[in-house]
């Protein structure tokens, strides 16, 4: 019986795979980000989840999830879910871009990308990130994420660039915001990035505005050019992610129009994941 659990920072997605003839069990809760949270806020967050599995004997656990940066994330990670699992209990711990490239590609070659709340990419070669262009996160960076979408959005309502009949509509939908509002939902609540976010979902609505069309292409523009423009030629790029779903029109226009080459686009990394593991845990 194994575990997997896929985790951004807007929602965690859990599939409890008892045999691979049985229905597999699935749960949801709030995202989970070890380099934002602590492990008593994790567990705390997380706990109607986690002590649902006392007992249940899993001999495996599967965690995929953003922020997953180093060791010390992958400890914070560990330390949480321990205790709730049998002393046996394996865990395999990992970021979200090593479960985009097993959802989507599997074993086989292919650069992994992922535009969801955030964004990231890398060059998976059957078994391994082999080649990756370093992500800048969520302040210096997250380019084609929804966060992305959400900081040029702001900016432009911030700056007064946005045409005064969508700046209607806009405030209609969310009231008027100050300046001194935005600066302290980015600098001092926490998941800012899940804030901006949420704003993507306004420019989705409004996808063929003119104004929201050019700042959409602007997003996935620079996340092209910094970072698959520089992957090696001539491969095949995978997208995993709401916004990448979502937009899946706008990102393959963009996409052809810079000579790339697209192959799955998948919501999110979880059936592709199932797959995976079946095939590794019951050859």
């Amino acid at each position: 019986m194994i575990l997997i659990v896929e985790s951004g920072s807007t929602k965690t997605a859990w599939r409890l795979i008892k045999d691979p003839n049985t229905p597999y069990e699935s749960f949801s809760s709030d995202g989970i980000n070890p380099y934002y949270q602590t492990i008593e806020e994790i567990t705390l967050a997380q706990s109607t989840v986690l002590g649902g599995f006392a007992g249940i004997p899993i001999q495996a656990v599967f965690y995929y999830g953003t922020g997953v940066t180093g060791d010390a994330q992958r400890k914070v990670i560990l330390q949480a879910f321990q205790p709730f699992f049998s002393d046996s209990c394996q865990f395999d711990i990992q970021n979200d871009l090593i479960a985009a490239a097993r959802s989507l590609c599997g074993k086989t070659a292919g650069v992994a990308c992922i535009l969801g709340t955030g964004s990231n990419s890398g060059y998976w070669d059957g078994g391994q990130i082999s080649v990756q262009i370093p992500p800048l996160g969520f302040w210096l960076g997250d380019e084609g994420s929804g966060g992305h979408l959400g900081k040029l959005l702001l900016l432009s309502y911030l700056h007064g660039q946005m045409p005064l009949d969508l700046r209607a509509i806009f405030e209609k939908r969310y009231g008027a915001l100050d300046r001194l509002t935005v600066l302290d939902k980015a600098y001092k609540q926490s998941f800012p990035n899940r804030w901006f976010a949420s704003f993507s979902k306004f420019l989705f609505d409004h996808r063929r505005d003119g104004f929201c069309y050019g700042l959409i292409e602007q997003s996935f523009e620079a996340f092209i050019s910094l970072y698959l423009m520089r992957y090696p030629e001539g491969q095949t790029f995978h997208f995993t992610g709401s916004v990448a779903f979502y937009y899946s029109d706008i990102l393959k226009k963009i996409m052809k129009r810079n000579g790339l080459t697209i192959g799955h686009i998948s919501e999110e990394p979880m059936a592709g994941l199932c797959l995976y593991h079946k095939g590794e845990f019951w050859p």
